[in-house]
Formats: C-alpha cells, structure tokens, sequence
C-alpha cells in the first residue's frame, strides 16, 4: 500500500461555523509534515453546511449544501482513485461518507465499506431527532436515505458489502423508530461489547478478510468518552485507543484498500492538543511500514 493524499472536507452538519469544521486544517498541525504515511496534500474543499432549519422535504438541516457537499466529495475522491492514489479524508462530519464512498466506487464497483463510528446512523429524515445530516449516512449508502441525497451519492451499496463496528446507541436509537440491523438483510454489525468479547484484532482481521476493497471510515466517537473527550456526542462504553488501533490494522494492511475517512473530531474541544496528537500517532502506528 503507498501514501495517502490527504483531502480535507471542513463541515460540521450542525449547521454552524466552527466545531468540526476545523478538524483539517488542526489534523495538518498535528501530523509531522515529513510523516511517510501522509506524502501529499490536495488541499481542503471549498465546502460548508450552513442553516438551522429542516428542509420539510427531505427533513435535513440545510440540504441544499449536504448535496453540494456530496457531489464536490464524491468528484475529488474519484479523482484521486483513478490517478491511482489512496485518499485519507479528514472531516469534518460523518456526513462525507455517502459522497466518499461513492466517489470510491465509481472508479471500482465492488468496494465496500467498513463503518467504525459509536453510533449506528440509519436514521432518515423523518426518524432523525436532530435533522442533522450526521445521523444519516448509512441510510444513504444503503438507499434508505431522504432520497435527494441518495440520488446525489448516485451510489447505493447492498448491505452485504457494509459492516458496522463498535456502535453503542441502539437502544435509544429505537426509541427514536431507528431501524434495527438485524431487519436490513446481509448487514453486519458488531458492537463495541462484542468487539471487547471477540477482541479488536480478532475482529479486525476477519472484517479485513470479509469485506475485500474496502473505504474504511473512522468516527472518533467509537472510542470511549475518557479516551477522546474532543468529539460533540459523548458516550461511555467505547473502545480504548490501543484496542482501536488493533482493530484498524488489519484493515490499514489490506493491499485493496480505497481509501480512508475521519470524521467528529472537534478541535474546538481539544484545547491542549493531545486529542489531536493521539489520533495522528494512532494512524502512524496503526499503518504498516
């Protein structure tokens, strides 16, 4: 596997400036310029998420730019892979992953996705709490979506080629009328207590082999609250960084890997830097040399 070329995406599907939208430009800070793993930079997108009202069609905060966002993703990604480059794509929010993968899959059809993130994000427009493009973008990647922002991926996925790790939220996202993975046939998922049971390298190498070209996204909120406090939606019960670095390897490691993407890191939140040290470290360590 050669070098990533980083791409920043600074969104926050909030709605407002700040928070997430900083995570880029601090993650450049944080990682050593001269770092093997990180050999080129193609800048950031000229990309926001502004707004504070549901659209009362689709039920997303500020649609008209989640679906800029999604094409102006979904391009660059699918530029960079049939130059023959491997993307890492710090957000910004998980909302960059319909658009990413889609991007991934128009230069190769049978990558699939492998979705770390705390939180389960099947809702749509309608079950979603917040309207906020962030509790989605499963749901697009399946179809399942406000289905202007699926025909803006222009990509759907067959759940057999997804796999869920380390989600934690699944009682409450019921309450809300999130659908249950069981009912989406071929979908995997794996909580974070199942991760712990079977161990994250176990885990990570059977994912790795299952799943074959692969995007693999990374939502830092998988990691337990006192382990990386700077994110928006704190939990407790999440992984520990050495056991998400265990889980990552293998899946880093794969020679068919499509490209990498980061999301939730709130810089705004990080006020010593050391969240943002260990994230970079834990990318360094977690890649083969």
């Amino acid at each position: 596997m050669g070098p990533f070329t980083f791409l920043g995406v600074p969104i926050d599907s909030v709605g407002r400036s700040g928070g997430t939208e900083h995570a880029p430009a601090s993650f450049r800070a944080h990682s050593r310029r001269d770092d093997p793993w990180l050999a080129a930079d193609a800048g950031d997108l000229d990309v926001r998420i502004r707004g504070d009202v549901r659209d009362p069609s689709s039920g997303v905060i500020a649609i008209e730019d989640v679906l800029a966002m999604t094409r102006a993703v979904g391009d660059a990604v699918e530029a960079l892979r049939r130059d023959g480059r491997i993307p890492f794509v710090m957000g910004g929010c998980c909302s960059l992953v319909p658009g990413a993968l889609a991007g991934a899959r128009r230069a190769d059809p049978d990558v699939g996705l492998v979705y770390l993130d705390g939180h389960l994000d099947l809702y749509d427009g309608e079950t979603s709490p917040t309207g906020e493009a962030a509790d989605m973008p499963i749901a697009v990647v399946l179809g399942r979506g406000p289905s202007a922002w699926v025909d803006a991926a222009g990509s759907v996925a067959d759940p057999d080629r997804v796999w869920l790790l380390g989600p934690r939220d699944l009682e409450e996202a019921l309450r809300y009328g999130h659908p249950h993975p069981d009912d989406i046939a071929g979908l995997s998922y794996t909580d974070a207590d199942a991760i712990r049971a079977a161990g994250a390298a176990p885990v990570g190498r059977a994912t790795s082999d299952a799943a074959g070209p692969s995007w693999v996204h990374l939502d830092v909120d998988v990691l337990d609250e006192a382990a990386f406090p700077a994110t928006d939606y704190l939990m407790p019960g999440g992984l520990q960084l050495a056991e998400l670095g265990d889980l990552l390897r293998p899946l880093l490691a794969s020679s068919s890997l499509a490209g990498v993407s980061v999301g939730c890191y709130n810089p705004d939140k990080d006020l010593d830097g050391s969240n943002g040290d260990a994230l970079a470290a834990l990318f360094r360590s977690a890649l083969p040399d």
